[in-house]
């Protein structure tokens, strides 16, 4: 299949049929074709020419250029929609002190945010390639805003959050999220970790900011205005950065899902590895204040400890993303796990007082943020730039059970073990719920990475 260059994009010119060559039945819409690479023709399955068609268009991928104008609109977004979701624990202490609630039911709400997400992230993927990122992008702000508007006016009904902080914020979560996850990928090839760790360093130090603010407005203002002031600044600044946002290689297609893809092993598992570990993610910065408050500490000290963890997460996301430009994707996927794993099951369990908790802090945050900037890279380097909105649309939305249940599930667990008022020992049945659930997530991704190591020589 050759490629063309025109003004900066790539164009795949389609190659026919072969004669005498009859396409399989379960593959009529993407027959055997032949590739020229160099001066070697080599044939190659339908769903090999999937990834070899997407990887002929990062061939002339600038690495930079306006690509990091594209990093910086899409760091934006990401300090909102992942600052918001990650300093949801602040809020939950507050509503958990107004009695609004207990733990365990609020925290589900913080979770359908995220559980939305991954719920849509196939149709998302669609609608992108359908009416372009820009306007998924801003249709991403003005939902998100929207949401955490309505929800300052929702805080005497758990149900109507469900819907305002829940759905309506979670759907422009997932706008953003597919937006920031495909587009840079497009403009990077070696640097390509770089550039997603800068992307979602911006979400690490959104949710530092939020956490900050949010627990000073709240002790004001009260947490009807810390929704509204916070809806309100996502919209004020969102909005210019998805203006900057523009596709390099925006592919047309017809296909909504490459079930194609699960033919391979490694798509395979990498899917169920993701799946496992977001069951723990939101587990930490959900429940770091309530911890903090369990020990003796006070709300404005929980809400530090949240800002230090999300500020780690962000110092995280960039280290990861260079690490996995030197030594690949996924060995520091697998790395970013093991280290949020064994963070969980040796040090939060021992951490009774403060300065334990913040080496704790330090070192998961790190860890969680690496998953997510990291997941981005691992996609694009392994399937190609140009089917990253497919591949990544179909990772992502085998998190949502992960996303909707790994939080609350560690909730109901601290309830029947003692609740918030049952000391730090309440905690631990759940931090190690959420520590085992790690483990077993790299554990299958050292699978994939020592499964590609026998086929092919280099970085994974």
């Amino acid at each position: 299949m050759p490629s063309t260059q025109i003004e900066g994009r790539v164009h795949l010119t389609r190659v026919t049929l072969e004669p005498g060559i009859a396409p399989d039945s379960s593959d009529q819409e993407l027959p055997v074709r032949e590739l020229q690479d160099w001066n070697t023709s080599t044939r190659i399955s339908a769903a090999e020419n999937v990834v070899q068609a997407s990887r002929l268009a990062d061939e002339s991928a600038p690495d930079g250029g306006y690509g990091w104008v594209i990093v910086a609109a899409c760091s934006l977004l990401t300090f909102w929609f992942v600052g918001t979701t990650y300093s949801w624990g602040v809020i939950q202490d507050a509503l958990v002190e107004s009695k609004l609630s207990k733990a365990s039911t609020l925290a589900f709400i913080g979770s359908l945010a995220v559980a939305c997400n991954a719920a849509f992230a196939i149709i998302n993927g669609r609608l992108v390639r359908a009416i372009g990122a820009r306007k998924v992008a801003f249709l991403g702000v003005f939902l998100m805003g929207l949401g955490q508007m309505l929800s300052g006016w929702a805080l005497k009904s758990v149900a109507a959050l469900f819907i305002t902080a829940g759905c309506i914020m979670g759907y422009g979560v997932s706008c953003s999220f597919m937006v920031v996850s495909i587009t840079p990928a497009q403009y990077f090839r070696n640097r390509r970790g770089l550039a997603n760790g800068i992307v979602f360093a911006g979400g690490g130090l959104g949710g530092a900011a939020i956490s900050l603010s949010m627990s000073t407005i709240v002790e004001r203002l009260g947490p009807a205005w810390a929704f509204r002031l916070i809806g309100i600044l996502t919209c004020a600044t969102g909005f210019p950065a998805a203006w900057f946002i523009r596709e390099r290689t925006p592919v047309k297609t017809a296909t909504f899902v490459e079930w194609r893809l699960f033919r391979d092993p490694k798509f395979t598992v990498l899917f169920l590895a993701g799946t496992v570990a977001t069951f723990p993610l939101f587990v930490p910065p959900f429940f770091l204040p309530l911890y903090a408050r369990s020990i003796g500490q006070s709300s404005q000290v929980g809400a530090a400890l949240l800002a230090a963890f999300n500020f780690s997460s962000a110092l995280g996301r960039v280290l990861s993303g260079l690490l996995s430009d030197k030594l690949g994707s996924v060995n520091s996927l697998l790395l970013s796990l093991i280290i949020s794993a064994i963070s969980m099951l040796v040090l939060w369990p021992v951490s009774t007082s403060l300065a334990p908790l913040i080496v704790f802090l330090i070192i998961n945050g790190m860890g969680n943020g690496g998953f997510f900037a990291i997941m981005p890279t691992v996609v694009g380097n392994v399937f190609g730039s140009a089917r990253v909105s497919v591949a990544m649309g179909m990772m992502v939305t085998g998190w949502t059970g992960g996303y909707l249940l790994g939080a609350p599930i560690a909730g109901y667990l601290l309830e029947a073990y003692g609740g918030e008022k049952g000391g730090f020992e309440a905690y631990r049945p759940a931090i190690f719920y959420a520590g085992s659930m790690a483990l077993g997530a790299a554990g299958m991704v050292a699978y994939v990475r020592f499964s590609m190591s026998r086929k092919t020589t280099g970085h994974y």
